[in-house]
C-alpha cells in the first residue's frame, strides 16, 4: 500500500491510474522476473550467472555462521525464513518487511551482508508475501489476513529462533508495514525484545496519507508540472470518506516522483532492477510477489489505513526510531512527533539527512553504523555477541 511501494506497482499491473508519460519511468513496467543477459553472446551473463555469483561473493565461511533458507510451518502455513550471520553467537535480528507482502528478502543482498558481521539476521516472507506466497495456497492464507493474524505468526517465528538458536531476546526491526507488526509484538511481549527498532514508522495511516498528499501536491505546484496537480486535485479532498486503490495509488505515485520514497529519485527502478538478480529468489519467486501484493491488499489495505498509534506510546523495551528526513511514505514528521512521546526504558531517533523511506539502502553506511552504536551494545553488555577484534595501540 502506500506506506510502501505495492499500490503503485499492482496499479501498474491493472492498468488503472497511470499516465503514458510517467508510465517509462515507473518501476513496475519492468518485470520483476526479467533475466538481464542473453545467453551465447559475447560478454553477456545471464542470470544464473549473475546469482552464481554474487552468491559465492556473499558466501559465509566461517565455523560459527549460520546460512539458510528455511521453509517452516507458522500458522497453520508454510512460512520462508532466511537466516543468515558470521557467526552464532552474536544476537538474532529479525527484519519485518514492508508492503504489506512486499518482502525484503530478494534484496537484502544489496545491504544486509555487512550487518552480518554482527548480527545473526533474519528475512522472513510473510503471509501472502513472495516465497510464502508461492507456498501456499490463497484459500489457507486468507484467515490469518489480518493484522492480529499476522502478528500472531510473527510470535511463532520469534519463539522458533528463541528457542533454535538458544537465545533470551532478540532484536525486532519493523519497516514500513512491518512496523505495524512490530508494534504490536512489542507490545505484547516486551521481554523478548532487547529493542525494538522502528525504520519508516507507521503511526496514523490516514493522518499519513494527508502528509503524503500535501507533499506531493506542493512539489507538484512549486515545479509546474500540470499533470500531476489536475490529478492530485481531482481527488481532493484528501483522503476524504473513500480511500479506494485508485487514489492511493495516485496519491503514492507522486509522492514516490517527488522523491518522498527514495530521495533524489523519481522511480524505484534500482530496486527492482536489484530484485530481478536476487541469489535468494527464483523466477518463480519473483513472479509470486505482484500476486502476492493483489491478494494481500484486498484483505490488509483497510487495515492499515486503520492504523493509529497515536497513544500508543509506553513500551517495556528500548525503542530505537529511524526516520529519513525526506520520508514521505510514512510522513517523517509523525514519527518524529510520536517519538517525543515515547515512555521506555531508552529510546533513541536518528534522522538521515540524505534518505527518505528507504534508509537502508539509501545511506547503508551509516545505517550500519547506527545499528552497531545504538543497537549492538544493550546484547553486549549481557554477553550475547562474539568477541570483538583484538587491537593495539602504540
Amino acid at each position: 500500500m502506500s506506506m510502501f511501494r505495492t499500490p503503485l506497482v499492482l496499479l501498474l499491473t491493472l492498468g488503472v491510474g497511470v499516465t503514458t508519460a510517467h508510465a517509462a519511468t515507473d518501476p513496475a513496467v519492468a518485470s520483476s522476473a526479467a533475466a538481464p543477459a542473453v545467453q551465447g553472446k559475447p560478454g553477456l551473463m545471464s542470470r544464473e550467472d549473475v546469482t552464481r555469483i554474487l552468491d559465492s561473493n556473499r558466501k559465509i565461511v566461517t565455523a560459527q555462521g549460520v546460512d539458510e533458507r528455511i521453509k517452516l510451518r507458522i500458522g497453520g502455513i508454510d512460512q520462508w525464513l532466511s537466516i543468515r550471520g558470521k557467526d552464532r553467537r552474536n544476537p538474532i535480528l529479525l527484519f519485518l518487511h514492508g508492503g504489506p507482502a512486499s518482502p525484503a528478502m530478494p534484496e537484502a543482498y544489496t545491504f544486509q551482508t555487512p550487518w552480518e558481521d554482527y548480527f545473526t539476521v533474519v528475512q522472513w516472507d510473510q503471509r501472502g508475501a513472495g516465497k510464502t506466497y508461492a507456498a501456499n495456497t490463497e484459500q489457507a492464507m486468507a484467515p490469518g489476513m489480518t493484522v492480529q493474524g499476522m502478528t500472531d505468526d510473527a510470535a511463532e517465528v520469534v519463539q522458533y529462533l528463541r528457542q533454535h538458536y538458544a537465545k533470551q531476546k532478540i532484536f525486532l526491526l519493523g519497516h514500513s508495514w512491518g512496523s505495524v507488526l512490530g508494534v504490536q509484538l512489542a507490545q505484547r511481549h516486551p521481554e523478548w525484545f532487547y529493542a525494538y527498532i522502528s525504520v519508516g514508522q507507521v503511526v496514523n495511516g490516514r493522518r499519513n496519507e494527508e502528509l503524503g498528499y500535501a507533499f506531493a501536491l506542493r512539489e507538484a505546484t512549486a515545479q509546474g508540472n500540470e499533470a500531476a496537480v489536475r490529478e492530485l486535485k481531482a481527488m481532493a479532498p484528501y483522503p476524504g470518506t473513500s480511500l479506494t486503490l485508485d487514489r492511493v495509488g495516485t496519491r503514492s505515485k507522486w509522492e514516490m516522483y517527488y522523491g518522498g520514497l527514495a530521495y533524489g529519485r523519481q522511480d524505484y527502478q534500482f530496486e527492482d532492477d536489484a530484485e530481478s538478480l536476487s541469489p535468494d529468489y527464483s523466477k518463480a519467486d519473483l513472479a509470486a510477489i505482484g500476486k502476492g501484493s493483489l491478494f494481500s491488499l484486498e484483505h490488509l489495505l483497510q487495515p492499515l489505513l486503520a492504523v493509529d498509534f497515536d497513544k500508543v506510546t509506553h513500551f517495556d523495551c528500548p525503542v530505537i526510531v529511524y526516520v529519513g528526513q525526506h520520508d514521505y511514505t510514512t510522513a517523517h514528521e509523525l514519527a518524529e512527533k510520536w517519538f517525543d512521546d515515547i515512555q521506555a526504558p531508552s529510546k533513541r531517533l536518528v534522522s538521515f539527512a540524505d534518505s527518505a523511506h528507504m534508509m537502508m539502502q539509501e545511506q547503508p553506511g551509516r545505517f550500519l553504523v547506527h545499528l552497531v552504536d545504538d543497537a549492538l551494545p544493550l546484547a553486549q553488555k549481557v554477553g550475547d555477541a562474539a568477541p570483538a577484534e583484538v587491537t593495539r595501540d602504540r
